[in-house]
């Protein structure tokens, strides 16, 4: 079983720097995509940010210029990276990985529990 772990959401002013982070734990054979989304109340679940296993990383427009993603592949870590938050980011953020567990398996999806940030104006 593959387990995810997040960390760094909180409270913060409108403005303010955030770091997320995100560690895959259990039988992986490989991690391919990473990526983080968020969801806010009332709102369907959005992708915020998503780095490929070579490092191409993907952003949606509303946080482009001022969130970024990266990844520690030793560490089986992804980062997101939030600068000059907005009252509009404040969402449940959640990760997202594609692991194969054996190098026969395919690939499978994985979400975290989630992590609450919160931008106050």
């Amino acid at each position: 079983q593959v387990q995810l772990a997040e960390s760094g959401g909180g409270l913060v002013q409108a403005g303010g720097s955030l770091r997320l982070s995100c560690v895959a734990s259990g039988i992986i054979f490989k991690i391919n995509d990473m990526g983080w989304y968020r969801q806010a109340p009332g709102k369907e679940r959005e992708l915020v940010a998503s780095i490929t296993s070579r490092s191409t990383t993907n952003y949606a427009d509303s946080v482009k210029g001022r969130f970024t993603i990266s990844r520690d592949n030793a560490k089986r870590t992804v980062y997101l990276q939030m600068d000059s938050l907005k009252p509009e980011d404040t969402a449940v953020y959640y990760c997202n990985t594609d692991v194969q567990i054996t190098s026969a398996s395919g690939v499978r999806g994985y979400w975290g529990q989630g992590t609450q940030v919160t931008v106050s104006s």
